[in-house]
């Protein structure tokens, strides 16, 4: 395979393969137990459950959704059944938004085969496959930890590297602006960052766009050449989607500020404000 996406065409011709490792990771924000509730309703036949709180993220460090100790992580997913021999399919019914997240974990691992479902569950059960409710069972796997350097970055150095790096900020508009502020202390954005929504990388039907357009896309926000480029949202949860997007258009990778808006908003650093 090459990209980081799979269709619901080739995840149904996979299905049964021994090596799949099918990844539900639903989530809602202020509704915790959601996401297990809907996956213990109906899921696509073999996926097993990962919680964003639990699974994906620590209980204490910079931001609402710190990044786990890799050791820890690694652990965790052996339990659910993976391994290095696996090949892991993540999905959830956002288009990627959460998803995502599990991706560039496991990536940045050095788990290289793991992919999104493009569309996730929706996409699923619009194009005629069946759910089901039945757990699966898998034996545990052994997952090497083997991290990749140089795919993060922390406030301190992306505050010292303001205006040597395109930074994105994936959440929606009105947030971006500081028009609203929902979660955090403070309203507003990194100073120099655009604006990259999330969901402007999907179509209609909540499965991402054509390469070539996200190329595009991402090329005018100053994405590809030589410099950098730093990717934030809220928590460090759906600019992974960014992250995947850019990938998927042939732009090479970026760097994730794990952290994002929720520790940059609460270091005392400056902020902007409105449309740059």
């Amino acid at each position: 395979m090459t990209g980081p996406l799979v269709s619901t065409d080739w995840l149904t011709r996979h299905l049964d393969h021994s090596v799949l490792r099918l990844a539900d990771v639903r989530w809602y924000l202020g509704e915790p137990e959601r996401g297990r509730q809907a996956y213990q309703e109906a899921h696509i036949p073999g996926a097993f459950y990962v919680d964003l709180e639990t699974d994906l993220s620590a209980a204490e460090g910079p931001g609402r959704h710190p990044l786990p100790d890799w050791g820890q992580f690694a652990v965790r997913m052996g339990e659910l059944g993976i391994g290095d021999d696996s090949v892991v399919v993540t999905y959830d019914d956002r288009g990627g938004g959460v998803a995502s997240r599990l991706w560039w974990m496991l990536r940045a691992l050095g788990h290289e085969r793991t992919y999104l479902l493009d569309g996730g569950i929706t996409a699923w059960v619009a194009d005629g496959h069946a759910v089901t409710g039945d757990l699966p069972d898998h034996e545990p796997g052994d997952l090497t930890v083997d991290p990749r350097p140089g795919i993060a970055i922390d406030r301190d150095e992306l505050q010292q590297r303001l205006g040597t790096v395109v930074a994105l900020d994936a959440r929606a508009g009105e947030r971006y602006r500081g028009e609203i502020e929902p979660l955090d202390p403070v309203a507003g954005h990194i100073p120099g960052a655009v604006n990259a929504p999330y969901e402007d990388n999907l179509g209609p039907d909540e499965r991402f766009l054509p390469a070539d357009v996200l190329a595009q896309k991402y090329q005018d926000l100053g994405v590809g050449g030589e410099t950098d480029t730093v990717v934030y949202c809220g928590s460090g949860v759906t600019a992974c989607h960014d992250l995947l997007a850019i990938e998927h258009a042939g732009l090479g990778e970026a760097l994730l500020y794990p952290g994002s808006w929720s520790d940059w908003s609460t270091a005392g650093y400056e902020v902007a404000t409105g449309s740059e």
